[in-house]
């Protein structure tokens, strides 16, 4: 099989923005992996990163106390070497944002709040290759349990349409239901009732594909592709929303939710790494390829912030479904509306350069 990637040793010195990046936040989301890995090691990607090859690191990391820029600066470039990602494919690798949304909601449903966020059900099985039905499409990763085996669980459709009803698996409501659909999107959301704040996060879902609302209006022709973003998409559904379930239903997917604590405000949600989101540090990769914990430098010189554009070092520490490929990344941007509008517009190339452990630089390459 080829690999995903060609791997080109490089210098920090050789990296454009390196030098005027700040590092702090970067080892504090580190540290965060560092702590958690200690119980429960990462599962190594197709690249080849194990357990092992970030032990040394780990360890230092979680002795340092209160580092400073310096510090922290020198603490990855001591630890890590940095390599050029060259997709097999030869594409250039790409990224774009995404946020956790921050909206109102009901504990109980009114003429107001109509629309219900979903716990995981009951029915609903893990699937891998010991126990995916032969005839079922191989990337489903969830399936339901009936008496007579497991088949395809409801799509959006038919779960809107009532499939669910009367199971108790609502969390709360909510008055916007595609501020619904976009919390689908985005896997978790910070929601404030009248007492209080909870976040929900991703627990699970159908297993059938995503399709985007955007993709489905650029196909159709009702929104250029220079145009996509959900402040574009979300005024197109206010001036015909009648079409709103024709559109939302062509994606089968759906997510369910758990409840979680907002532990820190200046933090996201806890993700596919299974700690907490860094605004602007942390990255969603592909896991089968890459292992969650590892730091990446992204260079994309048409996103700029500040009239500069971004070099940033971000780690690895979520995925998504439509994150597939060496050189492919969603960052993650933080909570609210103004993180969602800065995410809403970043579809960018961008230049990925991983960190490999300096005990397992030499199998990479000299």
């Amino acid at each position: 099989m080829q690999p995903a990637a060609h791997l080109q040793r490089t210098d920090f010195a050789n990296l454009g923005g390196w030098a005027a990046d700040t590092f702090v936040e970067a080892l504090s989301a580190f540290r965060r992996s560092a702590s958690h890995a200690q119980t429960k090691p990462y599962r190594t990607g197709s690249l080849g990163l194990t357990p092992a090859d970030f032990a040394p690191a780990y360890n230092v990391v979680l002795a340092l106390n209160d580092a400073d820029e310096g510090a922290a600066r020198t603490f990855f470039e001591t630890h890590f070497v940095p390599f050029s990602i060259q997709p097999s494919s030869g594409e250039a690798g790409f990224v774009t944002g995404y946020y956790e949304p921050i909206v109102q909601a009901s504990r109980h449903q009114t003429e107001t709040f109509r629309y219900p966020i979903l716990r995981r059900p009951d029915d609903l099985v893990d699937l891998d290759d010991g126990n995916r039905p032969v005839e079922m499409d191989p990337t489903f990763a969830f399936g339901r349990q009936t008496d007579a085996g497991i088949v395809e669980y409801f799509n959006r459709a038919e779960i809107e349409h009532g499939a669910l009803d009367g199971r108790g698996l609502e969390m709360a409501w909510l008055e916007d239901r595609f501020a619904l659909f976009l919390i689908h999107v985005q896997g978790a959301a910070r929601l404030q009732f009248s007492d209080g704040e909870q976040r929900v996060t991703y627990a699970a879902k159908t297993g059938h594909p995503f399709t985007g609302p955007g993709k489905v209006l650029v196909e159709t022709r009702e929104i250029s592709r220079s145009e996509v973003t959900i402040r574009k998409i979300r005024s197109w559904f206010q001036e015909k929303p009648e079409r709103l379930s024709e559109i939302l239903h062509q994606n089968r997917s759906f997510i369910f939710f758990r409840e979680a604590p907002v532990d820190d405000p200046e933090l996201g949600p806890i993700a596919a790494a299974k700690v907490p989101l860094t605004p602007g540090r942390s990255l969603a990769v592909d896991r089968l390829i890459h292992t969650f914990g590892t730091p990446f430098f992204i260079q994309a010189p048409d996103l700029t912030e500040a009239g500069k554009p971004l070099a940033r070092l971000m780690i690895a520490q979520d995925t998504g479904s439509a994150i597939l490929g060496p050189a492919r990344g969603d960052l993650f941007i933080g909570s609210g509306d103004a993180a969602g509008e800065i995410a809403g517009v970043i579809k960018h190339l961008a230049h990925f350069t991983i960190l490999i452990p300096t005990p397992a630089a030499e199998r990479f390459g000299s």
